[in-house]
C-alpha cells in the first residue's frame, strides 16, 4: 500500500497511543460552556442567514443576496452542525436538538444511514482500500492500488459530476451501486434502505423545490433556482472540503492485512497518515465545519470539532518527537495535489522498464 512513511514500533505505537488518549482525556474533561455556547450560536448563525435568505427571495433584485445568505446557512448545516453533531460531538450536552440520535441534517441522505457509511466504516477503516469505500466513493480511483481498468479513463468526468451532486451521490453510497453492477449484490439486498432515502428525498425536495418556492408566489421561478444553486454550492463547498482532507499528495493508504489486529496506538497512527489539513483563517475553518483539521478529526471524531485548532499544536508536537508527516497546505494547494491525483489515476499505469540486471550473467559469461 501506499505508506512511505516510518513505522513505528511495538513499544512506540504503545506510547504514542497512550499519548493520544492523554489529550482525548484532557479534552473531555475540560468540556463545558463555552462548547455549548459556541455550537448553540453557529445554530443561530444558521438560522438567521437562512431567514435572511428565504426572506430576500420576495426582492427579485436581492436575488444573489438571497442564494448567498441561503448558501452559508446550508453549508453551516451541513458541515459545523450537521456533520459534527452526528459524530456525537454534543450528545453530552443533553440537548435533545443536538443530540447524534436525533438529529436531522438539510440533506437529501438519511442521517441514520450517512452515520453507518461515514462514522462507522469510514471512520473505522480509514485508508484501507477494499474496505473504506470513501476511497472512490465506488466511482473514482483514488489509490494506485485500486486496479485499473478502461471506465477508469472517466476519472476527472466522474469527480465533476460527484462534486455537482455530492449530496445524492453520498445518499446513494450505501446502496453500493459498483456492487450492483458487478452482480455481486442484488437491487434486493438494498431494500432495507429504500424507504428511508424515497421519505428523506420526498421531504427534501418538497421544502426546496415546492413549498418555498410557491411560498414566493409570482418568483417562484427565481426562488426555485435559488434554491437549487444555493445547494450547488454547498455540494461544490462540501466535496472540496473533504477532498482535499482525504486525497491529497502525502496522505497514506493501507491493505486490510496490515490492518489486522491493530492496537489502539496503530489505529491512532492510521488515522494520523491517513489525512490532511488545510491551512487558513478562522471564516474557513469555520465553514469548514473545521474539516480543515481532518487530521485531528481522524483522531478524535466524537470531540467537538472546535477543539481542533488546540489539539493541532499538540499533534504537531507529537509527530515532530516520533518523526511522523502532519500533511497539511493552504486549499489552493491541497486542491491542485487532488485534481493531479484524479487526472493521473485515471490513465493506465505506466509499464516500469525492463530490467537488465537479469542480463548482466549472460553478458558476463559472453
Amino acid at each position: 500500500m501506499s505508506n512511505p512513511y516510518k513505522t513505528l514500533t511495538a513499544d512506540e505505537l504503545e506510547q504514542f497511543g497512550a499519548e493520544m488518549d492523554a489529550i482525548r482525556q484532557r479534552i473531555i474533561a475540560d468540556l463545558g460552556e463555552d462548547d455549548a455556547a459556541y455550537i448553540r450560536k453557529v445554530v443561530q448563525t444558521k438560522n438567521r442567514f437562512e431567514i435572511a435568505g428565504r426572506a430576500l427571495f420576495y426582492l427579485p433584485p436581492a436575488w444573489p443576496f438571497a442564494v448567498a445568505a441561503l448558501s452559508v446557512s446550508k453549508i453551516l448545516d451541513n458541515m459545523e452542525i450537521g456533520h459534527n453533531v452526528m459524530h456525537g460531538q454534543y450528545d453530552w450536552m443533553g440537548d435533545p436538538g443536538l443530540n447524534s440520535r436525533m438529529y436531522e441534517w438539510d440533506n437529501v441522505c438519511p442521517s441514520e444511514q450517512w452515520k453507518y457509511s461515514h462514522n462507522y466504516l469510514h471512520h473505522t477503516y480509514t485508508n484501507i482500500v477494499g474496505k473504506d469505500r470513501d476511497v472512490g466513493y465506488g466511482i473514482l480511483r483514488m489509490d494506485e492500488d485500486q486496479e485499473w481498468n478502461p471506465y477508469y479513463l472517466g476519472n476527472p468526468l466522474y469527480a465533476f459530476l460527484l462534486m455537482i451532486f455530492f449530496e445524492w451521490g453520498v445518499m446513494m453510497h450505501d446502496l453500493e451501486v459498483e456492487e450492483i453492477v458487478a452482480r455481486r449484490r442484488t437491487w434486493a439486498d438494498t431494500k432495507h434502505l429504500h424507504r428511508g432515502m424515497l421519505r428523506k428525498i420526498r421531504n427534501q425536495t418538497v421544502k426546496d423545490y415546492v413549498l418555498f418556492p410557491l411560498l414566493t408566489g409570482p418568483f417562484f421561478p427565481l426562488t426555485f433556482l435559488g434554491n437549487a444553486t444555493a445547494n450547488l454550492v454547498r455540494n461544490i463547498w462540501a466535496f472540496n472540503i473533504i477532498f482535499c482532507g482525504h486525497f491529497p499528495t502525502g496522505v497514506a493508504t493501507f491493505s486490510m492485512e496490515e490492518s489486522e489486529d491493530e492496537t489502539r496506538g496503530q489505529w491512532y497512527y492510521r488515522q494520523l497518515l491517513g489525512s490532511a489539513n488545510i491551512t487558513g483563517g478562522r471564516l474557513l475553518h469555520l465553514m469548514s465545519g473545521n474539516l480543515s483539521h481532518q487530521i485531528e478529526h481522524h483522531l478524535f471524531p466524537d470531540l467537538p470539532a472546535r477543539r481542533y485548532p488546540e489539539i493541532a499544536v499538540e499533534v504537531r508536537e507529537l509527530c515532530e518527537r516520533y518523526d511522523l508527516p502532519y500533511t497539511t497546505g493552504p486549499l489552493w494547494k491541497q486542491l491542485g495535489s487532488v485534481a493531479a491525483k484524479i487526472f493521473r489515476l485515471s490513465l493506465p499505469p505506466r509499464r516500469q522498464p525492463k530490467s537488465e540486471v537479469g542480463t548482466e550473467p549472460e553478458l558476463a559469461a559472453a
